[in-house]
């Protein structure tokens, strides 16, 4: 089975296996994600109702193009420029078409117990941030008058 969707403003089409570069998406790799603008899906030379279609991907990698150099001239005015771009993609295994594929267990335990863990530390924290403010603000030392006292007492020994 396959489908023709759209992401980042181009078309690609994709069955299961295929591994496809698209302009970046947000996750990071091994993420699964769903790509929900399908335009086509089809079986062989016949097509398909796109209302149960889902296009399930797997993030391998997010990568930067070769670089497209640009350079611009302008003759007898001594004007060069010359800069260079790689754009960002998003490397992508496509996991299936027509059903949604979650990830492995394994991989969404780690994930779920991290957001928990995260979660659970502010409430431990927030005890201890509430008795910080109720301490009194740390006074200021007055200025030593022992420094001024010599003087008073070189002054004597002089007179």
């Amino acid at each position: 089975m396959f489908a023709i969707v759209r992401t980042g403003g181009k078309q690609y089409r994709v069955a299961a296996g295929d591994k496809i570069a698209v302009e970046k998406l947000a996750g990071e790799a091994g993420d699964v994600i769903a790509l929900s603008d399908i335009l086509l899906a089809g079986d062989g030379g016949e097509s398909k109702d796109l209302a149960g279609v889902v296009v399930s991907a797997e993030i391998i990698a997010q990568a930067k193009a070769d670089k497209v150099v640009v350079f611009k001239k302008k003759r007898r005015h001594n004007y060069r420029r010359k800069i260079g771009h790689r754009q960002q993609h998003t490397i992508l295994r496509i996991l299936g078409v027509g059903e949604a594929v979650k990830a492995a267990p394994k991989k969404a335990a780690a994930k779920t117990e991290a957001p928990v863990e995260a979660a659970a530390a502010p409430v431990a924290d927030a005890p201890a941030a509430e008795a910080a403010p109720k301490k009194a603000p740390a006074k200021k030392a007055a200025p030593k008058k022992a420094a001024a006292k010599p003087e008073a007492d070189s002054s004597a020994d002089n007179a």
